[in-house]
């Protein structure tokens, strides 16, 4: 049983998976952080430059866009009534031709974005549309079935072939005489396990909106957007939406209508799970969500039983370490132990998709004497794996009695899309202490005393460093004034972070 719940607000849109009362997923997006990259617009070309075999063309942006005569590949124009005939070509073909002589200043081009507007420079466009989907990428104006370069090669030939055949089966339904008159497709890593019904639903939807692409194209003025990349809302539709969702709740009356739209088009099954929530508690605290993130953002994690999870993320790794902490509930020490790794291997599963935590991840359960204790372990620990949508490999317990593993990285961590460094540790995690930075300041002192002849030096630095002086480290204050023959004057400045000190010379 699967529960959706959507809080929405102008912005930033945040859902929620719950599966049997507990929160399991959790997704982020941010108005403002929408990239340009995949959208579709009907593109103006406003100069066409021969010298640098490139063209500006007008999207409705603040600036123009250019185009590569490398990324000019069969444009489709709104004048052709349809799109020009797919057909197999090799990469940079089209740089033969001049692009002078395929394009013209004042004509209407379908182009794609393929890297956003940075600085002063515009956004870069191809006329090569592709458009993603949960599994595939289609290619309307080219004929190749191919399968994504990641995926085993013993494997990709099988998935080839099952591809093309449910292609050829879409194509002839749609009245077409096989997939070679309508475009192509790439099967990516995440739809190597996928189901042909699955598949099938992949290339309807991409289809579907290639014709209203097309569509649009025929009827909407120049510098109009046509396609744009799917929004979280709509990604909740295609991508989260499974057989085991009983309901999609969001609390927006003008969302929720636009996503009935949306889904009715192109998914209208799970378009029917769809509900405008108007409850008078926040959407959220119906299951704690709120709570889960704060939870999701720190290191520990507490266990029912008492025990508790110490979660590392790094730049190379994820580590987790399991501790029994006060947990003294069974018979015996080896039972205690088993119990706390029981119930450590189904949080971990789920803090991993809580938190989005891809790589490799290196999982510390405590050491337990009995093979058999350690195979349920693992046992349980790949059963819960196995419920997420995110592809994960589990090893054996190596020698060192570590559990290494790897979870497909498909978005950013929660941690990094809500979080940042902290000012004061650079994100390390860890402060200088009073003392050191006390003596830090003590020999910066002496260094600056052998080079210069100040009529005074002065300490700037935290309350808690100054506090030391004047106490504890006051003897050592007192003599290194007399050493360098120099008075040392204290200020306390509250603004600085601990670790922090300045030594002025007066």
């Amino acid at each position: 049983m699967q529960d959706i719940l959507i809080n929405w607000s102008p912005q930033e849109t945040r859902v929620a998976v719950v599966e049997h009362g507990a929160v399991q997923e959790l997704h982020v997006e941010r108005t403002l952080e929408r990239g340009l990259v995949g959208n579709v617009y009907l593109g103006k070309v406003q100069r066409v430059l021969p010298g640098m075999q490139s063209a500006f063309i007008d999207i409705g942006l603040e600036r123009t866009a250019f185009l590569h005569v490398a990324d000019l590949v069969a444009p489709f124009t709104p004048g052709s009534r349809g799109a020009a005939a797919p057909v197999d070509r090799e990469p940079g073909r089209a740089a033969q031709v001049p692009i002078e002589k395929q394009v013209f200043e004042g004509q209407s081009l379908l182009v794609q974005v393929i890297k956003d507007p940075i600085g002063t420079k515009g956004a870069r466009l191809s006329t090569q549309i592709s458009i993603a989907g949960r599994m595939l990428v289609f290619l309307p104006q080219d004929n190749h079935i191919g399968v994504s370069q990641k995926i085993p090669l013993a494997e990709r030939d099988a998935l080839r072939q099952r591809l093309l055949a449910l292609a050829e089966a879409a194509a002839q339904g749609d009245g077409g005489q096989g997939a070679s008159s309508h475009g192509g497709f790439i099967l990516r890593t995440n739809g190597e396990d996928a189901s042909d019904a699955e598949l099938g639903d992949d290339i309807a939807y991409l289809r579907k909106a290639w014709s209203r692409i097309r569509e649009l194209a025929l009827r909407m003025p120049p510098m109009s957007l046509l396609h744009q990349d799917l929004s979280l809302l709509q990604r909740v539709l295609r991508d989260l939406t499974t057989e085991e969702t009983t309901s999609i709740r969001i609390d927006s009356r003008e969302q929720y209508e636009q996503l009935l739209r949306f889904g009715r088009e192109f998914m209208p099954q799970a378009a029917g799970k769809l509900q405008h929530y108007t409850g008078e508690r926040p959407i959220f605290d119906l299951y704690n969500v709120d709570d889960e993130i704060t939870q999701a953002l720190g290191r520990r994690v507490q266990l029912k039983s008492g025990g508790y999870l110490v979660i590392d993320q790094t730049e190379a790794l994820t580590t987790v370490d399991v501790n029994t902490g006060g947990f003294v509930g069974a018979r015996n020490f080896d039972e205690t132990v088993f119990k706390t790794n029981l119930e450590a291997a189904q949080a971990i599963a789920r803090q991993l998709r809580l938190r989005n935590l891809g790589g490799i991840i290196i999982v510390d359960f405590i050491d337990m004497a009995r093979d058999e204790h350690r195979e349920q372990v693992l046992a349980e620990f790949r059963k819960q794996l196995a419920r997420d949508r995110v592809k994960t490999t589990a090893g054996g317990f190596s020698q060192l009695g570590l559990v290494e593993m790897t979870r497909k990285r498909t978005r950013e961590s929660l941690a990094h899309m809500l979080c940042e460094p902290c000012e004061a540790c650079g994100g390390q995690g860890i402060v200088r202490t009073a003392r050191t930075t006390a003596y830090d300041a003590l020999r910066e002192i002496l260094r600056e005393a052998r080079q210069f002849t100040p009529r005074e030096f002065r300490i700037v630095a935290p309350p808690q460093v100054i506090e030391l002086f004047l106490d504890e480290e006051s003897q050592h204050l007192a003599g290194l004034s007399d050493f360098i023959g120099k008075p040392i004057s204290l200020q306390a400045e509250p603004a600085m972070g601990q670790g922090q000190y300045d030594v002025v010379l007066l």
